[in-house]
């Protein structure tokens, strides 16, 4: 049997994907050898996919993962690349493939041949739609095994799996007071084929089976969190915290078959609970890597829910998680076009920084950008300033938009406030030194 990350890990072994993200994360290679030997990072590497591995976990800088995909209304496989194409340029560690419509087995195998980046997959999209005509709850169990089974094999790094949804997080369900009840896709079609079958969750009655076929693969599972709130008044209530313990359950057992996890967090929650919910499944997990789509910390923004996401994110980032999901201003509304790729992708990648800011293990080297950008304003060096900005090409065209026939900005010209205060002291320093 080949050996996982997870099993050279625990057998203090430095392979290759470890020394290549250790140097690219700038930590010590024991330090990160101990951190997935105990699950407190995670490395992408599927064993059929050919890619430069990424981190993601404790004292490793916040990545984030872009979502593409077609839908049943909007098929068009070579606009959806171009979306990836556009996420990895702007700042996307991941890009997950979330295809509802069209040839699903050609889209998301084009996608792993054009990008060479970590993939995710969310396999029960394609076992239940992907079914002969039949219902989604009409799939068998066998349908959605070999469904992952498939992922695996055609190179997929990481796939969301619903396995928190079971009968006691249901029964919690439905005995609450939930306004929208679940919003999570992959949970809604687990909790109606459990409910139509009368029936266990499959990945979570079977979920040695699952191991099994993540571990021959390297695959990474990604506890999905199928019970996540919708609206912020949904938050932080019994169903969301069962399926935390649950998650946590099979995090450990996960361990113990060679295999890496993440694990996925809260949806829309108020800003004074984001500390909590961070805090309760790290705690809860064992410090597994937690992934958050968002969260967000207000419902009443459609087409600016990427700045309420980023809002979300890099407090949730503080707090302590590691890999967030960069949200659209589509959300809630559209299915996201590239213009919308890009800016979400922009806009989670300045959360993830704020988080990195004040994270250990990278806040430094974080923080370190932030002070060269400052000493490139303090010089009026616009070059420099431009080198450095996330988004080079709209700083450089606000600038050329309204320009100043002074060396500083539009808004102060001459007036400029660090040009004012350096003459100032360029001024007195040479008094003194005439004196």
């Amino acid at each position: 049997m080949v050996e996982t990350i997870l099993d050279h890990a625990k057998k203090g072994e430095i392979i290759d994907p470890i020394r290549i993200v250790a140097e690219a994360e700038k930590i010590d290679e024991k330090r990160l050898l101990y951190l997935i030997a105990n699950g407190r990072a995670v490395i992408t590497k599927n064993f059929n996919h050919d890619i430069m591995p990424i981190g993601i976990g404790e004292l490793l800088s916040t990545k984030i993962n872009a979502n593409i995909g077609t839908s049943r209304d909007f098929v068009d496989l070579h606009y959806e690349i171009e979306k990836a194409r556009t996420a990895l340029k702007y700042g996307a560690d991941s890009i997950m493939d979330l295809s509802t419509g069209g040839d699903l087995d050609l889209i998301r195998r084009s996608i792993i041949k054009e990008l060479a980046m970590p993939i995710g997959t969310v396999p029960i999209y394609q076992a239940g739609l992907d079914n002969k005509g039949k219902a989604v709850v009409e799939m068998s169990s066998d349908d959605l095994f070999n469904t992952i089974r498939k992922h695996a094999k055609d190179g997929v790094d990481f796939i969301t799996v619903h396995v928190g949804v079971n009968k006691n997080s249901v029964e919690r369900l439905i005995n609450g007071k939930r306004i929208l009840g679940v919003v999570s896709r992959g949970g809604a079609f687990t909790i109606a084929w459990m409910m139509h079958n009368d029936e266990e969750n499959p990945l979570y009655k079977e979920f040695d089976y699952l191991c099994e076929i993540a571990r021959e693969y390297d695959l990474i599972l990604s506890l999905g969190d199928g019970m996540r709130s919708g609206c912020i008044e949904d938050s932080t209530d019994r169903s969301t915290f069962s399926e935390y313990i649950t998650l946590g359950e099979l995090v450990k057992k996960a361990r113990e078959y060679g295999v890496q996890t993440i694990v996925e967090g809260p949806g829309h929650v108020p800003l004074d609970e984001i500390d909590i919910n961070v805090r309760t499944i790290k705690k809860l997990t064992n410090n597994a890597p937690l992934y958050l789509l968002g969260p967000l910390p207000t419902d009443i923004a459609p087409g600016y829910d990427h700045i309420v996401g980023a809002v979300g994110g890099s407090l949730a980032g503080f707090f302590g998680a590691d890999f967030l999901c960069m949200v659209t201003p589509s959300e809630h509304l559209a299915l996201p076009s590239i213009d919308d790729i890009k800016e979400g992708t922009i806009v989670a990648k300045i959360a993830a920084h704020i988080a990195d800011t004040v994270k250990d293990g990278v806040k430094d080297r974080a923080r370190l950008w932030d002070r060269e950008m400052a000493e490139a304003r303090e010089n009026l060096d616009w070059k420099r300033q431009f080198d450095l900005s996330i988004d080079r090409d709209k700083a450089e065209l606000i600038k050329d938009k309204r320009r100043s026939e002074s060396d500083a900005c539009s808004m102060c010209g001459d007036l400029c406030a660090i040009k004012m205060v350096k003459c100032v002291l360029y001024k007195n320093n040479q008094k003194r030194d005439m004196k």
